[in-house]
């Protein structure tokens, strides 16, 4: 009778063992539970041959018994345990045998032994174990000479089997030959495809390379170009602006009103020309690295009164309103560079609007990337179509159109102005649309606290105590006036160059500021007549002036401390120039402490 244990254990058969005869049978019995639990053939007949070789190794022995069970586990098993009560156990060469056929669990001189044959999953059920207990009924009886039969039987099926797996072994190996000659010659030809591929890259490479600096030495050759010819047109330029300048002087005798006016309009292409040809200076700079921030404190304040007076008049005034912020947030930056992206913006915004406003806002942006300063400049003018908003930003592109007419440009500004941002460390971004004006946002990183830089804060004691400045424009001397306040702290203006003299012998100033081109007595001879007198020519002199330097007679600028230009005049050139002159009041004030 069978039993189920606890654990899921099924007791199939116990065995006793005491003769030739019963090895017989326990061989019998354990190939019949095999096959009814669904073991292979083979795997039967291992189980077979390891039981009969440890059950006549063990032959003998006292109370020799084997008992077939089925175990339930995580995998199912079927069992074969051998127990004797007393004898030597099996030999090393048996256990060693048997367990190259199957698993074999025996310590040392334990009387038991283990022998495990794994089941495929599911394969203990009910169905299967009474066939399995059927057909071990069926195998009590039985003769020495059907053992021998059956165990011929099984020799000659595991040879069968032998020989079939020899046969598929050939069979795939052949199949693995054939697939790996394949796999060659795949990889051959894959091989010579990729090294075509890096050949072909290669190739590519070196050509972009060879493209690269075909376009570097093209780029160079134009930024020679431009400063080249920019240097060879500034000599024929300012010859034909200075004789309009000499012919247009009252003293150089009479012209009629069709003679002024055509001499006017020489002058006034001339200066045009000359724009041009400082413009196409400043992008060759630019292009080719020359140019290099001078970063310092600057007083935005002085910066844009100048900005407002210089653009005055400019474009169709009388129709629109030019709307320039008074005062901005603390900027370490370089100022004339920063004009100069300003005064672009702000001139092409008043050529192209007609009525309405030209604006330039200012206001700190204290966000998560750090502080920085924005310059809005906002028009209410013809605007960009959408397509052409980044081509604005080529050299030399031109919005087409009938808003050409009378408005002259190189098209140069914004690609300067927006490079001379980008080597600010800030960014320029416009926004535009036909008939609804044009926006340019021009963003600066603030720099650090005016304590940190080394140029000193915007606003500090004057340098100066008296101040005379000799210029016939009174648009550039409101314009000037607040970075001159900075500087002295008392300021004598005088508008005409025949006063100078006289007005400098009367103050008894520290210093004179003196514009080199003016109607009726040029900084030439004021400056003649200040080096002549023994009372005066010790008074240090700084000449402002807007004509280019390769038109300046330096002999006759030999008495000045310096010669600076009035479209970048700042505040730090204005302390550098007069920063060692010694100021009697202030002398006369500490000694009177």
């Amino acid at each position: 009778m069978s039993s189920t244990a606890a654990d899921g254990t099924i007791h199939l058969v116990t065995i006793a063992i005491t003769t030739e005869q019963d090895i017989f049978a326990l061989r019998r019995s354990g190939k019949a539970a095999a096959e009814a639990l669904g073991v292979e053939r083979q795997d039967q007949v291992r189980l077979a041959t390891a039981l009969s070789e440890l059950g006549r190794d063990l032959l003998g022995s006292s109370d020799l018994r084997v008992a077939l069970s089925t175990g339930q586990g995580t995998q199912p098993v079927l069992r074969a345990a051998l127990h004797w009560a007393d004898g030597p156990g099996p030999g090393d060469e048996s256990l060693r045998a048997a367990s190259r056929l199957v698993q074999v669990h025996h310590e040392g001189h334990s009387r038991s032994l283990l022998i495990e044959q794994q089941l495929t999953a599911g394969a203990q059920t009910a169905e299967s174990v009474q066939r399995a207990r059927d057909l071990l009924v069926q195998q009590n009886g039985g003769s020495v000479l059907e053992d021998a039969r059956a165990q011929t039987s099984d020799l000659i099926a595991a040879l069968e089997e032998s020989r079939a797996q020899r046969e598929e072994l050939r069979r795939l190996n052949e199949e693995l030959e054939e697939t790996n000659r394949g796999v060659v010659a795949l990889y051959s030809e894959l091989s010579e495809e990729l090294e075509e591929t890096n050949r072909g890259v290669v190739a590519l490479y070196a050509e972009l390379d060879e493209k690269s600096h075909q376009l570097r030495v093209a780029s160079e050759a134009k930024t020679r170009f431009w400063a080249n010819v920019s240097h060879e047109l500034r000599t024929p330029v300012n010859s034909v602006v200075g004789l309009a300048r000499l012919l247009l002087d009252p003293d150089s005798g009479e012209l009629d009103e069709e003679q002024r006016r055509q001499i006017s309009l020489i002058s006034s292409s001339g200066h045009t020309l000359l724009a041009l040809v400082d413009e196409l200076l400043d992008v060759a700079k630019a292009e080719s690295g020359r140019l290099e921030p001078h970063m310092a404190q600057i007083d935005l304040r002085a910066v844009l009164g100048q900005l407002r007076g210089t653009l005055k008049g400019y474009g169709a005034q009388d129709e629109v309103d030019l709307s320039v912020a008074t005062s901005g947030p603390p900027l370490v930056t370089d100022e004339v560079m920063l004009t100069r992206i300003l005064r672009n913006l702000l001139s092409n915004a008043l050529k192209f609007t007609e009525h309405g406003t030209v604006s330039l806002d200012v206001e700190a942006d204290d966000g998560p990337g750090g502080n920085h300063v924005v310059f809005t400049v906002a028009d209410t003018g013809i605007g960009i179509p959408e397509a052409e908003q980044q081509q604005i930003f080529e050299e030399f592109y031109q919005v087409r159109g009938p808003h050409q007419r009378g408005r002259p440009g190189t098209g140069l500004g914004l690609p300067y102005a927006r490079r001379l941002t980008e080597l600010l460390g800030g960014s320029l971004v416009l926004t535009s649309g036909p008939g609804t004006g044009t926006q340019v946002t021009v963003r600066l990183p603030a720099g650090p606290a005016p304590d940190d830089v080394g140029a000193g804060p915007p606003t500090h004691s004057p340098v100066l105590a008296t101040l005379v400045t000799v210029d016939d424009d009174e648009a550039f001397r409101d314009t000037i006036r607040p970075v001159l306040e900075q500087l002295a702290g008392q300021v004598a203006e005088v508008g005409e160059g025949g006063q100078a003299i006289a007005t400098v012998r009367t103050e008894r100033p520290d210093a004179v500021l003196l514009d080199l081109h003016m109607p009726d007595l040029d900084g030439y001879a004021v400056l003649a007549g200040l080096a002549a007198d023994p009372e005066l020519r010790g008074t240090p002199v700084v000449v402002v002036t807007s004509a280019p330097a390769g038109s300046l007679d330096k002999e006759r600028l030999a008495h000045a401390r310096a010669v600076l230009d009035k479209s970048t005049l700042s505040l730090a050139q204005l302390v550098s120039a007069f920063g060692d002159v010694d100021s009697p009041r202030t002398a006369g004030e500490e000694d009177s402490e």
